[in-house]
């Protein structure tokens, strides 16, 4: 009985999803030369024959860890392979894409492209019943989410982001608690939906909301609406948000550039929900706003962890209706594994591999061959949920009440955070 117990408790998919985030960073700190070939097509090597084997190498690689992983899980295999190969062609398409100077200039990343090209099949044409076997978006983010650990080095962060955790705590919380407020309260929402609106609007977006879904095992149709909110939200505010940094931060800070750059990045990587996108609208305003911005964007994936913790207690004592009641294994069985498996590899890669290595002559940090998978991941889990996203769907009767929500709990969240970004980084930073 007992064994029986342990094995529900580590065997299963939650905890291959860990292992198969560990195989892939176990490679990429003892074999780095290696792992470096693995990347996509960009526009320097589209006309090079080491462009497409590298390439061929990355389909090969990411196929075998799908089918890996549907062996070990006993799901079945048959028309997987036809199915992530056009799902893998749509993910080096928004590669390509993204690459384009025009694009890397106004910040259009391939995370962008991924969910534009899935959306366009979905919501056009339709998705196939054959494209659908290797269509699991929440297997890619959760793998990515594992690799974003390792590039959360700590002593980078602690050296140049005290300011910025301090804005993602005071930001987390105070975001968190009005936006399941006033969608419980206000909206009528229902607690599985508020909870993921509320992590997603004020930690870092899809991840989060992934996250949290895991830890309450959440309807997955609802965690599907959250992350199109997301995506359909953070697209248009990457422009909006310089626009609006451009036009008030100057008659706010005159006289101080820095102040009002810093202050800049602040209230993009606090309000903007995709990493990626922070970076590209953060690099807009400049070195010193995109720097800012990552650092408050890193640091709020660093609270991911601890929010995922508080969220599995909150969720079993309400189980329970008692904090006596509730168990250690009740916490545990809730805890989000590959919010774990992000921990530790943050801890490790921080620990042995924060530094970098040789590499044809070059100096690579492993964070940077990390940061290559987790983007690469990332844009297929993109792919996948545009392919599972229907417009229609989304701005229906049903769903009104959560649109609100989400809607109202971030034009509160870009308020909140550009106060506590004036007052940490304009006023006590400076």
């Amino acid at each position: 009985m007992k064994t029986r117990k342990l094995r529900a408790l580590f065997l299963n998919e939650e905890w291959l999803i860990v292992m198969l985030g560990f195989v892939i960073l176990a490679f990429i700190a003892l074999f780095p030369e290696m792992m470096s070939n693995i990347k996509m097509l960009n526009v320097k090597t589209l006309d090079t024959a080491t462009g497409w084997l590298n390439a061929a190498y990355t389909f090969v690689f990411l196929f075998l860890v799908i089918l890996i992983s549907a062996l070990a899980m006993k799901k079945p295999v048959k028309g997987i392979f036809l199915s992530f190969l056009v799902i893998f062609v749509l993910t080096m398409l928004a590669q390509l894409c993204a690459s384009i100077p025009f694009c890397k200039e106004y910040g259009l990343e391939s995370v962008l492209f991924a969910v534009f090209f899935g959306l366009i099949i979905s919501n056009v044409f339709g998705v196939p019943e054959w494209l659908k076997p290797a269509v699991q978006s929440e297997f890619y983010i959760k793998i990515g989410i594992i690799c974003l650990g390792a590039t959360i080095i700590f002593g980078e962060i602690m050296k140049s982001g005290a300011y910025g955790l301090a804005q993602a705590l005071l930001v987390v919380l105070g975001v968190w608690y009005f936006a399941f407020w006033i969608s419980r309260k206000v909206f009528n929402v229902d607690d599985e939906m508020s909870t993921m609106i509320a992590s997603s609007v004020s930690i870092c977006g899809v991840s989060a909301a992934i996250a949290t879904c895991g830890t309450i095992r959440g309807n997955q149709k609802k965690l599907s609406y959250v992350i199109s909110l997301v995506m359909v939200v953070a697209i248009p505010m990457l422009y909006i948000m310089p626009l609006l940094c451009n036009w008030l931060l100057p008659i706010i800070f005159p006289t101080n550039e820095i102040a009002a750059a810093q202050v800049a990045g602040a209230w993009i990587g606090g309000t903007i929900d995709t990493t990626a996108a922070v970076a590209a609208s953060g690099e807009i305003l400049g070195d010193v706003a995109g720097d800012t911005a990552v650092i408050v964007k890193a640091s709020q994936n660093v609270l991911l962890g601890v929010a995922a913790f508080f969220i599995s207690l909150f969720w079993s004592v309400r189980d329970t209706n008692s904090v006596m009641e509730t168990k250690g294994t009740m916490i545990w069985h809730r805890f989000p594994k590959f919010v774990l498996g992000m921990i530790v590899a943050s801890a490790i890669f921080s620990i042995w591999f924060s530094g970098a290595v040789e590499i044809d002559g070059v100096m690579v940090k492993y964070k940077a061959l990390a940061k290559n998978f987790q983007g690469i991941f990332f844009s297929i889990a993109f792919v996948c949920i545009g392919l599972e996203t229907r417009f229609k769907e989304i701005f229906t009767k049903e769903n009104t009440p959560s649109l609100k929500a989400f809607l109202t709990a971030q034009t509160f969240n870009v308020i909140f955070t550009l106060i506590v970004a004036i007052v940490i980084f304009g006023f006590i930073a400076n």
